[in-house]
């Protein structure tokens, strides 16, 4: 089969750049022939397997990122096909303004899709519509898969009628639906012709349901995966009677790194009997300010990792001993699963549907679940009701600093195979093929 997958924003810097890469991956692995559309800066670097054709459209950056965000390592991006879009220096020509991001803080510079003008918006549809019909002809996909049911997918949909067109549901492209006014009804009926749509889980298809009027019976619950080969429990933590926690993700309010800060002051451990670890980047540089100076303000020693590679990250799970996730807004945070391959304790806040999710798919996880605060737009949580969220994340990471047993997790029934398995028999046993 030939499969072309797309997405408007880096193919491995966010949970569903993970997500499309890991099926871009498996995919391979099965022999099946692809090519991948994704918005990068010219300086970016991806991973994809030897034979997989990659069509960049290309962002005017506007910033660096700061010495935190770090890097991912990988072969530099290449450009396959002509260069009928070139500009002057040779390069295809960059949208001039940054990647556009699915979430308000991306780890990256990013454009939210709140501020685009209708220029900007047909400026971006111009090229992905380039980049997507040069991958069209060479390819002749059997299958196209879209990574959000937002913007981009639409355009797709709508520009080719004939083809079979998957969509995958990352969550933020709801909130986007619910926040943003751009192009709305437009999305809305494209998404609506989509061939079939897979979400994470339950709280997912039902706002599928709610926010794009789909027909029930294309939605198909994907769930998540995570590499196994890398994520394992390794048993090279440090037995110093010290407690160890980690945070990884975007460092971010809206993750919940702030309140974690707080509720960490709540704590009385001993200045020496537990540190703190947050590995990942940062989007909004005023919000990484406050969090530096929550940090030096904390009781205890607190370490920015930057962003890491997946091996580096399971070391550091493995020489931890909990794992914490605060945020405020998720589908199914991969970096829960990863962590309790690695043998971590788990403390995080009972987002929709995660917990019967993962009461379904990983039977005896060690997780204390801990009531989100008041909300307001999906993803921003009332200021006034924060002081007790964070008191009851301080008492939830006291219980599991204090545990004296692990209950290991069964996570080998998670895996990206199966969902690339999913997707194929999905379009060998339905109309089109």
């Amino acid at each position: 089969m030939k499969i072309l997958s797309i997405t408007a924003q880096k193919p491995d810097s966010t949970g569903s750049g993970v997500y499309l890469a890991e099926l871009v991956k498996e995919f391979a692995a099965m022999g099946h022939e692809q090519a991948v559309v994704a918005g990068v800066y010219e300086e970016d670097q991806t991973g994809f397997e030897e034979g997989v054709r990659f069509y960049p459209v290309y962002f005017t950056e506007g910033r660096k990122e700061s010495r935190d965000s770090g890097a991912r390592g990988g072969q530099n991006v290449r450009e396959w096909g002509d260069r009928s879009a070139a500009g002057p220096s040779g390069m295809p020509e960059k949208l001039p303004f940054p990647i556009a991001g699915m979430s308000d803080e991306m780890p990256y510079p990013s454009t939210r899709y709140c501020e685009m003008t209708p220029m900007m918006a047909g400026q971006f549809k111009e090229a992905f519509l380039h980049a997507v019909k040069r991958a069209v002809d060479e390819l002749e996909p059997d299958l196209i898969l879209c990574h959000h049911l937002y913007l981009l997918t639409a355009v797709v949909r709508e520009a080719f009628p004939a083809y079979t067109v998957y969509g995958f549901c990352h969550n933020t492209d709801l909130r986007q639906m619910k926040k943003t006014d751009l192009e709305r009804e437009f999305i809305q009926r494209q998404i609506r012709r989509l061939d079939r749509i897979f979400v994470p889980q339950r709280a997912q298809e039902e706002g599928v349901l709610e926010v794009y009027g789909v027909s029930p019976d294309k939605i198909t619950r994907a769930g998540m995966g995570y590499n196994s080969k890398v994520f394992q429990r390794t048993g090279d933590g440090p037995s110093d009677g010290t407690v160890r926690i980690v945070f990884a993700g975007k460092i971010a309010e809206k993750k919940g790194v702030i309140s974690l800060l707080r509720a960490l002051a709540h704590l009385d451990c001993g200045g020496d009997r537990l540190k703190v670890f947050l590995a990942g980047s940062t989007g909004n540089q005023e919000e990484y300010r406050v969090i530096k100076r929550l940090a030096r303000q904390c009781p205890y020693e607190v370490t920015f990792l930057g962003r890491l590679t997946q091996p580096e990250l399971a070391k550091v799970y493995n020489a931890c001993d909990i794992f914490v996730l605060p945020s405020f807004f998720e589908g199914i945070p991969l970096t829960v699963i990863e962590a309790l391959a690695c043998g971590d304790r788990v403390v995080m806040t009972d987002l929709p549907g995660v917990r019967e999710w993962l009461v379904e798919t990983a039977p005896g996880a060690d997780i204390l679940y801990v009531p989100l605060p008041k909300m307001r737009n999906t993803d921003e949580p009332v200021q006034e009701s924060l002081p007790e969220f964070e008191q009851k994340l301080a008492e939830a990471l006291k219980e599991s600093i204090e545990q004296k047993e692990l209950r290991y997790a069964e996570v080998s029934g998670i895996s990206w195979e199966k969902i690339a398995e999913e997707v194929v028999r999905e379009k060998n046993t339905g109309s089109g093929w």
